[in-house]
């Protein structure tokens, strides 16, 4: 299994590129994040910025999708030059970007979990990324997706996971624990489909812990995403309980949240989504942080409902 590559043992730290492969995202302060020039040149620049400083630093697992703009060429493009053989790289695919480069797009991503989405975009893929594709996930999968059930798609998967390559899928929204469940009772060929999962987990939503714990016991690697709530838990806009436990840590918000996913025992791979070098390096403080048990129980009290807080992060406007 491709994922494999990780270290196992302490879970690490990766980087998502969600935020520097288009010019429009939905975390919060992307307008002092990203220049006023978000061309495909700057945003490229960017990103080999962030790359080259997540490299130096010891991360090893990147974080795409086929919908993240351009991310995938931009990532491409740094692999060929850098030519880092110890880098493990996931992709996603179900979501083809629509928006044309522009932050005020109708409709930045359509949503497509049929097997004619999947060939397609498993090509475009492969044509950037070569044999450098160690993970493809089916994107922000739930529990009404087509995609558990059609058995023309989990062929096709099967094959793509029988050639190498880790297939797994990521989730989103209120029921991320449902969907978790009945993804891995999906077994091709006598064995388990799915080999990762990655699921937003945060402490303003940690519904999904229990199902990831499920699935790491079944030999999923875990991947959390969204550790600061598209920035709600970072910077000005930390709740008081994460402000007053970076301050007794002489830490940041957003390290503290980081470190609150990275201390969950199922947990392999924290993604930080930063925008910035200075993001970056704030983000990584988090691997020398290990959150008391008191602390990580004030942290617990900020949970909210899921389905107050996945309407809350539908509100989220791009920018």
């Amino acid at each position: 299994m491709a994922l494999e590559r990780l270290p196992t043992g302490a879970p690490t730290i990766g980087l998502g590129l969600a935020a520097v492969g288009r010019p429009g995202y939905i975390n919060l302060g992307r307008a002092s994040d990203l220049p006023g020039d978000r061309s495909v040149p700057e945003l490229a620049r960017r990103t080999s910025e962030l790359l080259d400083a997540a490299y130096a630093a010891g991360v090893r697992y990147v974080d795409t999708a086929r919908s993240y703009g351009r991310a995938e060429e931009f990532l491409a493009a740094w692999l060929r030059e850098r030519t880092p053989s110890d880098v493990v790289v996931g992709s996603k695919w179900g979501y083809t970007y629509t928006a044309g480069w522009r932050t005020d797009a109708a409709v930045h991503e359509t949503k497509d979990h049929s097997l004619a989405t999947f060939t397609r975009q498993l090509a475009e893929t492969r044509q950037l990324l070569g044999d450098r594709l160690d993970l493809y996930q089916i994107h922000s999968l739930t529990p009404d997706s087509p995609a558990l059930a059609d058995a023309a798609l989990h062929r096709a998967l099967a094959d793509l996971r029988d050639s190498g390559v880790t297939v797994g899928f990521s989730t989103s929204g209120p029921r991320q624990a449902d969907t978790v469940d009945a993804a891995l009772e999906i077994e091709v060929g006598g064995r388990p489909l799915f080999g990762s999962v990655q699921s937003t987990w945060n402490p303003l939503e940690p519904s999904a812990g229990p199902a990831l714990a499920r699935a790491r016991s079944r030999g999923c690697r875990v991947i959390v995403k969204e550790a600061m709530a598209n920035g709600r838990l970072a910077a000005a806009a930390a709740p008081e309980a994460v402000a007053a436990v970076a301050s007794g840590s002489d830490s940041t918000p957003d390290a503290v949240a980081l470190a609150a996913a990275l201390a969950q025992p199922w947990a392999d791979v924290v993604l930080s989504g930063a925008a910035t070098v200075a993001q970056l390096r704030s983000n990584l403080a988090a691997r020398t942080l290990t959150p008391a048990t008191t602390e990580l129980a004030a942290l617990s009290e900020l949970a909210e409902p899921p389905a107050a807080y996945w309407h809350h992060r539908a509100a989220l406007p791009w920018a």
